[in-house]
């Protein structure tokens, strides 16, 4: 039975029947890749986690593990050349992968690349963007080993693979979070998307003024050391990184751990200089902090009596922490507001964060 239009003909995941417009259009992100999972997904004794959370882990020895994942940047969809520097896009594109071996609470080892131009780029782009993705590497400790280029029709396109280790044992996955257990994010939410929104719709004035948010698009940082210190406490249930949004990427956890989530809207983190853009530009900044996406932070769960030593351990590699809200029996992401008011304190989230499929309203 084909899964996909409830037909008795089997499909390939990827034939021009699953792929039809109509099909497309209804599809989430999350969607795609259950389907992919489900159709094509490998089983082996040496891969411990294959498709579902930020790495796949593959066993290298008895006590270690690789972690590989991989990440794309299109032109237009994740960054546009109009105001994104060569060199910060490729220290983007080295971090964005980066990020996703710390929420593992790996080592990144090794770097792939496959980059796709257009023929009318200048040899002076390519330079920018090759020291960018040397410094990254060097900033992470990781080394590009090779790759392939090709001549893209149109839009330009980086893919990297990152390939980090870390020990067996101490692999932190998306599936542990537990009933009760605190919910933790490092750093400040919303900045990458008030810096794009910034970019987008500020005059130039804005700009300069809002500098600290346009770098946090332009130029996230990995939480490597963080992801590296609570993996090796073994403190923390459950861990992801910040991509997609906190309602999106939070509802991913809670769906693997099988319980749901609360979030209280007045302990999410944001920066008075957020709240200064959202009045700038009309904006909600709870909507930039729940949904705005590419934050690149931590998120994470850990029992209640661990928070003396996650903090601890954040102050130890120069981050900050933040309890936002608690694991609790269910499912879905509730976002509780912090209004007296005895209606509509509460409001379900659940994937409400980015997706690269879904519909935009015309």
């Amino acid at each position: 039975m084909c899964r996909w239009r409830g037909c008795p003909q089997p499909a390939h995941p990827l034939s021009a029947n699953v792929l039809s417009r109509g099909i497309w259009k209804s599809m989430q992100e999350r969607d795609l890749i259950e389907q992919i999972r489900q159709l094509v997904g490998t089983e082996s004794a040496d891969v411990l986690q294959g498709i579902g959370d930020d790495c796949a882990v593959v066993e290298k020895n008895a006590t270690t593990v690789w972690l590989i994942s991989m990440d794309t940047l299109v032109e237009t969809v994740h960054f546009d050349l109009a105001w994104h520097p060569a060199s910060q896009l490729g220290r983007k594109a080295v971090s964005v992968n980066v990020s996703d071996i710390a929420a593992m609470g790996g080592k990144p080892c090794f770097v792939l690349l496959s980059l796709g131009l257009p023929t009318d780029f200048a040899e002076s782009w390519t330079t920018g963007l090759m020291e960018g993705i040397r410094g990254a590497c060097s900033d992470y400790g990781c080394l590009l080993i090779g790759g392939d280029t090709v001549c893209s029709p149109g839009k330009a396109v980086l893919t990297l693979t990152v390939i980090g280790e870390m020990a067996r044992e101490k692999v932190i996955y998306r599936h542990g979070a537990k009933v009760g257990d605190v919910v933790w994010v490092s750093g400040s939410l919303g900045n990458a998307a008030a810096g794009l929104d910034l970019f987008k719709s500020g005059s130039q004035d804005d700009l300069l003024r809002f500098q600290p948010l346009l770098d946090a698009h332009l130029d996230p940082t990995a939480r490597v050391e963080l992801g590296g210190l609570l993996a090796q406490s073994q403190k923390v249930h459950a861990m992801m990184d910040l991509s997609d949004g906190l309602a999106t990427d939070l509802s991913h956890l809670c769906r693997q751990s099988n319980v749901g989530a609360r979030i209280m809207a007045d302990q999410l983190p944001g920066q008075h200089l957020l709240r200064e853009a959202a009045e700038l530009l009309a904006a909600n900044p709870v909507d930039w902090m729940i949904a705005g996406g590419e934050d690149y932070e931590l998120l994470f769960t850990a029992a209640v009596d661990a928070s003396a030593e996650v903090n601890r351990l954040a102050r130890q590699s120069g981050c900050s922490l933040s309890a936002v809200g608690r694991i609790v029996d269910g499912c879905g992401v509730v976002l509780k507001n912090s209004s007296t008011r005895a209606e509509a304190v509460e409001q379900i989230i659940s994937y409400q964060g980015y997706d690269h499929f879904k519909r935009k309203k015309s």
